[in-house]
C-alpha cells in the first residue's frame, strides 16, 4: 500500500510540473524560415537569430528578430548578398548589440566561408569579418569572451587536415588572434573521407575553451561525439569521444555545469534518441541519459537550470501531435526525467535553442510547418514549472551550500543558487570588494529546499552598477558562506 501511495504522489508532481504555454508566435513570408539560437535581451524581450527566404537580397539571408517581453516583433534584419547566406548562432554583447555567426557565399573568394557579423542594439551592421580558404568553412557558434573579443567554433576544408574542427579567436573589432584546428584521426591518406567539426564552444572558467561536436573514425565508419579542452590560447589539454561504433552520434550543445564538470546533449542516430552526457572536469563520464520511444528523436540545446538540473529541447517522433514536434525534456542533476512538453500540429515543427529566462520559465525557437505561412520561425514562451517546490519536501539538501553563480562573468543578469537543510530566516546580499553592501536580494524566513534567486546588477536604490568583482554571501542561522563573482559591461 505505502509503494502504491508514493508512486501516486510521484505523478501528481510530475503532471503538476509541465509547463504551461505563455504564448507563440511565428515569423516569416511565402518562402522557408527556420532560427537556430535564442535568448532573453537585457530588456526583457527576446532575440532570434536564422535564416530567410521571404525577404533580404538573395536565395537565403541571415534574419535577425527582436521582440517585445510578450514575443511581439519589435524589429527585423536581413544581411546576405545574392547567394546563400545563414545565421547559426548569437550573443548579446556588453554594448547591448549582438554578434553573429554562420556562414557566406555571397561574399567569399572561395566556396563559403565562416561569416562574423556585429551589430548595434538595433541590429544595423557595425562591422562584418570572413574567415576562410579556398574551400569549405562553417561558423557554428559564436560567444563573447571576457576580454570583450570573440570566440568561434565551426569547421575548416581549407587548414589542418581535410575536414577539421575550427577554433578562431578575435579581438574586439572582429579581427583574427590565433586560430586552431583539430583533427581527431590526423590521416593524410583519408583526408577526403575526414569530418570533424566543433558545434558548441563555451569559456571556462579557467580562461580556456570548451568545444562539442562530432569526430569521424577511419576504422569502423562511424561518428563520435568529441568533447576538446583547450587552455586560453586553444592548445588542446585534453580530448575525450563518446559513442560512436557503428552508429552516428553528434555533441550538438555544451555547457560547463556549477560543479566544472560538462553537460553535453547530442543526436545520436544510433539509438535515435535525445542522448545526455554528464562529464567531469576532465572529461570522463559520470552518467549518460537515453530519452525517446518507438520513433526517432533530437536533441539540438541544453542548458543547467537554476535549480541544478537540465533543460533540454529537440525533435520528437514518438510522442506529441504530428510527424515531428518541438520537444522540451526537464531533468534533475542527475539526468533524472522530471517532466517533458510537446508543442506542435500536424506538420513538422523542431526546437533548435532553449534558454532560462528571468521569470524561472524557458524561451524556445526552432520551426513549424504547422502554423503559420509554411515554415516559419517559432517562438515559444513556457512559465516555470513547479515540480521543484513539490519535490523538495521529500528530496531536502542535507547541508547549506551556496554555489557558483551562473554564467560568471555576467551582463548584467546571473543567478545565485543555495541549499538549505532546514527552515530558517536566510539573507542573500551583495558587497563590493571593499566589503560595502551594494543590494540586498534576500532578508526573509525561508523553507527548506533547494532556492534560487537573480541579481540584475543594480543597487538597492534600483541603479546599475559598475562592472567589476563582486562578493555574494548567504547567512541562515550560523552559517555563513561568501563567493566572488564578475560583473562586466
Amino acid at each position: 500500500m505505502k509503494r502504491l501511495i508514493v508512486s501516486l504522489f510521484v505523478f501528481t508532481a510530475i503532471s503538476l510540473g509541465q509547463p504551461d504555454t505563455s504564448w507563440t508566435k511565428t515569423f516569416g513570408g511565402s518562402g522557408y524560415e527556420t532560427a537556430f539560437s535564442c535568448q532573453q535581451t537585457i530588456d526583457g524581450g527576446y532575440i532570434i537569430l536564422g535564416r530567410t527566404e521571404s525577404y533580404g537580397n538573395g536565395d537565403s539571408d541571415a534574419w535577425l528578430i527582436k521582440t517585445d517581453s510578450q514575443g511581439n516583433e519589435e524589429w527585423n534584419h536581413t544581411y546576405g548578398g545574392a547567394l546563400f547566406d545563414i545565421g547559426i548562432s548569437l550573443d548579446q554583447t556588453t554594448d547591448s548589440g549582438y554578434v553573429i555567426v554562420g556562414w557566406t557565399t555571397s561574399y567569399v573568394n572561395g566556396y563559403n566561408d565562416v561569416w562574423l557579423i556585429k551589430t548595434d542594439t538595433n541590429g544595423d551592421t557595425l562591422w562584418t569579418k570572413t574567415f576562410g580558404g579556398t574551400n569549405q568553412e562553417n561558423g557554428w557558434y559564436v560567444q563573447q569572451t571576457t576580454d570583450g573579443g570573440y570566440i568561434i567554433t565551426g569547421y575548416t576544408g581549407s587548414y589542418g587536415w581535410y575536414g577539421d574542427v575550427w577554433l578562431i579567436k578575435t579581438d574586439s573589432n572582429g579581427d583574427s588572434l590565433w586560430t586552431q584546428t583539430f583533427d581527431r584521426n590526423s590521416n593524410p591518406d583519408q583526408q577526403y573521407y575526414s569530418s570533424d567539426r566543433g558545434y558548441s564552444v563555451q569559456q571556462t572558467g579557467d580562461g580556456g575553451y570548451i568545444i562539442s561536436g562530432e569526430a569521424y573514425s577511419f576504422g569502423n565508419d562511424s561518428v563520435f561525439v568529441w568533447l576538446i579542452k583547450t587552455d586560453s590560447n586553444g592548445d588542446s589539454l585534453w580530448t575525450k569521444s563518446y559513442g560512436g561504433g557503428t552508429v552516428y552520434d553528434d555533441g550538438m550543445s555544451v555547457q560547463q555545469t556549477d560543479d566544472d564538470g560538462y553537460i553535453i546533449v547530442t543526436t545520436s542516430f544510433g539509438y535515435a534518441d535525445v542522448w545526455l552526457i554528464k562529464t567531469d572536469s576532465n572529461g570522463d563520464s559520470l552518467w549518460t541519459k537515453i530519452y525517446g520511444g518507438s520513433g526517432e528523436e533530437q536533441g539540438y540545446s541544453v542548458q543547467q537550470t537554476t535549480d541544478g538540473g537540465y533543460i533540454i529541447t529537440g525533435l520528437t517522433t514518438s510522442f506529441g501531435n504530428g510527424g515531428g514536434d518541438v520537444w522540451l525534456i526537464k531533468t534533475d542533476f542527475d539526468g533524472i526525467e522530471e517532466w517533458n512538453q510537446t508543442f506542435g500540429g500536424n506538420g513538422w515543427d523542431k526546437g533548435s535553442s532553449v534558454k532560462q529566462t528571468t521569470d524561472g520559465g524557458y524561451i524556445i525557437t526552432g520551426y513549424t510547418n504547422s502554423y503559420g505561412n509554411g515554415v516559419d520561425v517559432w517562438l515559444i514562451k513556457t512559465d516555470s514549472e513547479s515540480v521543484v517546490e513539490i519535490a523538495s519536501t521529500f528530496n531536502l539538501p542535507a547541508t547549506y551550500n551556496i554555489h557558483q553563480n551562473y554564467p560568471n562573468p555576467f551582463n548584467p543578469i546571473t543567478t545565485l543558487r543555495y541549499d538549505l537543510p532546514e527552515n530558517g530566516l536566510v539573507n542573500v546580499i551583495i558587497y563590493d570588494m571593499l566589503g560595502r553592501e551594494v543590494k540586498t536580494l534576500i532578508n526573509q524566513t525561508q523553507d527548506a529546499g533547494y532556492r534560487s534567486v537573480i541579481w540584475d546588477a543594480t543597487n538597492d536604490y534600483g541603479k546599475p552598477v559598475s562592472a567589476g568583482i563582486y562578493l555574494y554571501q548567504i547567512q541562515a542561522g550560523e552559517y555563513i558562506q561568501t563567493k566572488k563573482m564578475v560583473l562586466l559591461k
